[in-house]
């Protein structure tokens, strides 16, 4: 299918329609925001479903229960998406968990008014177009990837959310990070939640948040998602969960190419980023 049969354009960003439809948009612009709603923010393929394996963990104090039996795309549902408006979020307990890929100035109104917590997912970008490429191969509603090259010119574009506003209500984690010390990071992610875990619980949580660990959970692995949609044969959708594998994926001419666009983007960023 060609990319005008697969996607739609909204706000300047082009959304699998299949993923989401005119109706889920709507839910959203018009969704309701809590204050102490906790919004898990990503660009695709930069630690999402990791996430929405640990902040359901650290809310329950370790209880396995949530994530090992409700599929990840319920128990921390992506606003913008078709299944958000068949979930009944406006009933559920808070804290609300919820996930966007949204970029910063896409949010709706009531986010800027009510200020959710927003734990904001970072991930080396050349890491992101390697998997980026591999889950485009597999994902039946999204357009196929094409060339490599022809794959990096369209992925080399976006924004995101280092220059929000309200960064006391933020927190920034990389990959990375969570890669070199996950007990930390869970730790860190706790603190952000507010959320008092003794050291053996930290400990249990950073275990099964382990990516081989976490791989093997069929809420999370997407292997409940019937071929059609995600060929699993062509790859996981869990892959290496790994840093650095892009040296694998690309060509020294790519790399290079991709660093030289890259800090042209970045140029005017104060954060400081951990691969760089």
């Amino acid at each position: 299918m060609t990319e005008a049969e697969l996607y739609t354009e909204y706000k300047g960003v082009y959304l699998p329609t299949h993923l989401h439809p005119q109706g889920s948009l709507k839910y959203y612009e018009e969704f309701t925001f809590r204050h102490d709603d906790i919004l898990i923010v990503t660009y695709p393929k930069s630690g999402t479903t990791w996430m929405q394996e640990i902040v359901p963990l650290v809310q329950s104090g370790g209880d396995l229960t949530p994530v090992l039996t409700v599929p990840n795309w319920d128990r921390v549902p992506w606003l913008e998406e078709t299944r958000a408006c068949v979930l009944n979020l406006e009933q559920r307990a808070s804290p609300r968990l919820f996930s966007t890929h949204y970029h910063y100035n896409m949010m709706p109104a009531s986010f800027f008014t009510v200020k959710p917590k927003v734990i904001y997912v970072m991930r080396n970008p050349k890491d992101v177009f390697t998997s980026s490429y591999h889950y485009y191969g597999m994902a039946s509603f999204l357009v196929q990837p094409g060339t490599q090259d022809q794959f990096l010119q369209k992925f080399l574009n976006g924004k995101g959310w280092l220059n929000a506003k309200d960064q006391d209500r933020t927190m920034y984690i990389s990959y990375e990070e969570m890669i070199f010390d996950l007990r930390d990071s869970v730790s860190k992610i706790s603190q952000f939640m507010e959320k008092s875990l003794d050291s053996e619980v930290i400990e249990k949580i950073a275990d099964h948040c382990v990516f081989k660990n976490m791989k093997q959970n069929k809420m999370s692995n997407y292997s409940l998602v019937p071929n059609e949609f995600m060929d699993h044969n062509k790859s996981e959708f869990l892959r290496k969960g790994i840093a650095g594998d892009w040296k694998n994926q690309l060509t020294v001419s790519q790399a290079e190419y991709f660093d030289a666009v890259y800090k042209n983007q970045v140029k005017d960023i104060k954060y400081k980023f951990v691969w760089d």
